[in-house]
């Protein structure tokens, strides 16, 4: 069943148009930067514009590439991925990784590519751009509320038309009076000079303006180079817990090499102890 699951990954992987040829010998051992990439690939194959940070140097990134790439699928694609098998990067994360193959390759035969006639150009064109889709849905719905506001405004206006075509009559028909008119005029000319007053007055207030801002640029300058000055000393000065934060460092390197030596033994003597309850009870039926 193993051997099977193996190649039916690859089969798939290769139909989906994956660059690289996987082989069985490639997860003999634990790769995790070979499962990394394949994980990128997928979720790339999945949704282009996703922003999952590739970053696997550290064992903090793994992990926090592990529940990146594990909370995208439950999201988006509702696949839910066994992140433990996904870390140990070896052939129990292959059946992880078939879930999110077996999805976008059922996915390319619905859209009625061919498995036997998807040579490597036409597999490489294969694009299952999900994002997209979802952004024009968004669009669509803010458009239709868009469109129910306003439609809802217009039919209040044009309620109210009866009442403001009178009133606008009434408005045109009515005599234009000359003092009034010069009255407002002189109202709308005084307003205009007093703006023009304060506005000379602000052009006038911008030089003394532009002199503080240019105080209080080298008063945070100096401020800053003080500071350089500060930060340069503090790092030339090797703090006195250093040794011992190192040796523990060391220490904590070797219990996680030996946990996680036993954490895989775990792993093994879990599943052969699973393999030994299937096979009994195959025999007590």
């Amino acid at each position: 069943p193993a051997l099977a699951c193996f190649s039916d990954f690859t089969e798939m992987m290769r139909a989906l148009g994956y660059p690289r040829l996987i082989s069985m010998e490639n997860f003999h051992t634990p790769n995790f930067m070979l499962v990394s990439e394949v994980l990128l690939w997928l979720v790339k194959r999945y949704e282009p514009q996703t922003d999952i940070p590739p970053d696997v140097e550290t064992e903090q990134d793994r992990v926090f590439f592990i529940k990146a790439v594990a909370q995208f699928m439950a999201t988006k694609a509702h696949i839910k991925l066994n992140t433990k098998k996904l870390y140990q990067a070896d052939g129990y994360a292959v059946k992880e990784l078939l879930k999110v193959t077996s999805v976008l390759y059922g996915a390319m035969n619905t859209k009625g590519v061919e498995r036997a006639d998807v040579s490597e150009e036409d597999s490489s064109k294969f694009k299952f751009d999900l994002g997209s889709k979802i952004a024009d849905l968004k669009a669509a719905r803010q458009l239709a509320s868009e469109i129910t506001s306003k439609g809802a405004s217009l039919y209040d206006l044009l309620g109210k038309e009866v009442e403001l075509r009178q009133a606008r009559t009434e408005s045109i028909a009515r005599p234009l009076e000359i003092n009034e008119a010069e009255k407002m005029m002189k109202i709308a000319i005084d307003c205009v000079l007093e703006q023009v007053q304060k506005t000379k007055d602000m052009l006038n207030n911008v030089a003394l303006d532009e002199a503080s801002l240019q105080a209080k640029i080298e008063k945070r300058k100096l401020e800053l180079e003080r500071s350089q000055k500060r930060l340069q000393t503090l790092q030339s000065v090797r703090p006195a817990f250093m040794d011992e934060y190192e040796k523990i460092e060391e220490q904590l390197q070797k219990q996680y090499s030996s946990y996680l030596e036993k954490f895989r033994n775990l792993t093994y003597m879990e599943q052969l102890l699973d393999d030994h309850r299937r096979i009994e009870q195959e025999m007590f039926e």
